[in-house]
Order: C-alpha cells, then structure tokens, then sequence
C-alpha cells in the first residue's frame, strides 16, 4: 500500500520537484504552502507522514509541530532544515519530531524515513486500538 504523504513548504518549485519524485515513487502526496493550511487539512484527512519545511513565514516549524502533535499525537513528522541547529533538533524531537533532513533533502533517504514513519504510525494506531478494546472489555465485563 501506498504511503500517504502531506508535504509542507512554502517553496512553491520545492513543492513541485519533490511532490512530482515522490509520486514517481508510489506515494500519495497532498502539498500545502504553509503550516496553516496544513492544519486544516489535518483536520479533514489522514496522512502517514508529515514532510514539513521548519523555515516557514507565519506559523513557524517548532509551533506547526506542536500544533499537529496536539492535533494527532499518532503523526508521525519529517522535518526539512537548512539551517539545522543541534538545539532546535534537540527541542523538535522533545516535542514529538520523529526525524530531521538537511535541505536538499535526498530522495532515498526521505523515501525511506517516510516508510519507517508509515511503519511507527500504525504500531501507535494498532496500540491505541488494542487500549480501547482492553477499556471496552473491562467496562462491559469482557
């Protein structure tokens, strides 16, 4: 099955290139220009990971990132830097970043933390799931 893919940046040709790469490698890709929009989109649809620009103009990565976490704790989000600092990254991963890339992002590597990502998710889901039977059980005397 294809992995699901919501990539964020406000680099217009950025979005273009990579989304074009990654649907050339089976993905589904849905592309937004900002964390706003994304958000909203969050809302309405499911994705296996989160690709996201942490240079943005408005609502920057560190708040994006907290925002979505709070949204779906279960996503599982990339972020692209090209200013990576030691403490951002640090500060990022805190807060529920599952992984950081370096801008230009390479393909194969992006690709396969995107696969890794998809993998996590459904761990998290299949355990959130397992949890709410295990409740429903022991509510109902199972």
């Amino acid at each position: 099955m294809s992995e699901k893919v919501l990539l964020v940046d406000d680099e217009k040709e950025f979005l273009e290139i990579m989304s074009e790469r990654m649907t050339a490698r089976g993905m589904v890709v849905t592309t937004t220009d900002s964390a706003d929009k994304a958000l909203s989109i969050l809302k309405k649809e499911s994705f296996d990971a989160i690709v996201m620009d942490f240079q943005m103009p408005g609502m920057d990565g560190m708040e994006a990132l907290k925002a979505i976490k709070n949204l779906k704790p279960e996503l599982q989000i990339i972020l692209l830097t090209g200013y990576a600092t030691v403490e951002k990254t640090v500060e990022a991963m805190k807060i529920g970043a599952t992984d950081f890339l370096e801008k230009p992002a390479d393909l194969e590597a992006l690709s396969e933390k995107i696969k890794n990502a998809k993998t996590e998710k459904m761990l998290i889901v299949e355990k959130q799931m397992e949890e709410k039977i295990k409740d429903i059980l022991q509510r109902h005397g199972g």
